[in-house]
């Protein structure tokens, strides 16, 4: 198992050599992004699971009682959670102040998504720029031996093709992950709004 580590340490490194310069910044937005991924995927999950009806809802802001976080951990239990530390025991008021709740959890949902856009969309740049370098030192190198050199031309041609496949291979999975978490983001927006709706009702 060591071994099969080692190799794949090794050869990971030689793709990464064989990229050039423009690999380094490539590897921090792939690693920057994929945990923005899996923090947003996690909190998500955890949004989804675990929620509590809306007639246990409306009984714990009744009661004053926030929401038991081992038995309640979704959306509505989060809303209510927030609305009844700020909640002010007059009803008008309380009903602006859920409204608020509502709209700042809402927009809370959004983020990190607008980052993990961005980082997908530098990732093909970062392998434009990796394949015009490439090019440059394959150029350099005709200019000086000619079509003598075939080792050296390769090697240009090989940073120039591994840095622009590895600008894709990472901006085309985060672009579909955003699409996901984005439509994860509307769910939870219309769930919430929607116990929004139904307290601001009973309240």
């Amino acid at each position: 198992m060591m071994d099969l580590l080692i190799v794949n340490y090794l050869r990971m490194e030689a793709y990464i050599d064989a990229g050039g310069i423009a690999m380094v910044p490539l590897a921090a937005v792939s690693l920057v992004m994929w945990l923005l991924i899996v923090e947003r995927a996690l909190f998500f999950r955890r949004l989804h699971r675990k929620n509590m009806p809306l007639a246990k809802a409306l009984d714990h802001i009744r009661d004053n009682r926030l929401p038991d976080p081992n038995i309640y951990r979704g959306a509505v239990s989060l809303l209510v959670a927030r609305f009844l530390q700020r909640r002010s025991n007059d009803r008008l008021l309380d009903r602006f102040i859920l409204d608020e709740t509502v709209l700042t959890l809402n927009r809370s949902l959004n983020d990190h998504l607008a980052l993990i856009g961005a980082l997908a969309a530098i990732a093909p740049l970062l392998g434009l720029l990796g394949t015009v370098t490439g090019m440059i030192g394959t150029f350099d190198i005709l200019s000086t031996f000619g079509t003598g050199n075939a080792k050296g031309m390769a090697g240009g041609i090989s940073e120039a093709l591994i840095t622009t496949q590895t600008g894709l291979l990472v901006a085309i999975p985060g672009l579909y992950m955003k699409g996901f978490l984005e439509r994860r983001v509307q769910n939870l927006k219309q769930r919430v709004a929607g116990a929004g709706y139904y307290l601001r009702r009973q309240i």
